[in-house]
């Protein structure tokens, strides 16, 4: 495994995904701003994932395992990147490092909400737990699709590289 982190010579915010859940249509709008801006975009999975060729795009593939990937992101994740996940505890995480997460909705985890979101999520295992079927969430809408991207952009406008 190679590190994605960046060097003396490559200083600056990144981006990080937790890719193996991460809806094609938003690692598409990644694609498009990482070419854009020229900031990298590093999607981390147990799997192996295509993007397209670029030199601010990589993937980074971790061994199996439950929370492999997002251990390896918090290990990289320095104070200002930025994490793509809607993995609660992840974001808990990147926020004590002083990273900023955003989930595929738009939703931006702060440290005002995230104690909030992990009782939540805590109490919606509970009742799976028990037998209730709680369902899952909703297909991402066209709406989930343009919040997310209005948050990225706002993101990217404060981190873009000169």
């Amino acid at each position: 495994m190679t590190s994605a982190k960046p060097t003396s010579h490559d200083p600056g915010p990144r981006i990080w995904v937790d890719a193996d859940a991460c809806p094609v249509v938003i690692k598409e709008i990644l694609f498009r701003a990482a070419q854009r801006t020229r900031i990298p975009v590093t999607l981390v999975a147990n799997q192996f994932i295509q993007v397209p060729r670029s030199p601010f795009i990589k993937t980074m593939q971790v061994g199996a395992g439950y929370d492999v990937a997002d251990d390896e992101i918090v290990r990289l994740v320095s104070p200002g990147d930025l994490v793509i996940t809607a993995d609660i505890p992840l974001a808990s995480q990147v926020l004590d490092k002083q990273g900023q997460a955003l989930n595929p909705r738009g939703e931006s985890y702060t440290q005002d909400t995230i104690r909030q979101r992990l009782q939540m999520r805590d109490f919606m295992d509970t009742l799976r737990a028990s037998g209730v079927d709680t369902g899952g969430p909703p297909a991402l809408s066209q709406s989930d699709r343009q919040a997310f991207a209005n948050q990225l952009d706002r993101w990217l406008q404060r981190n873009t590289r000169a």
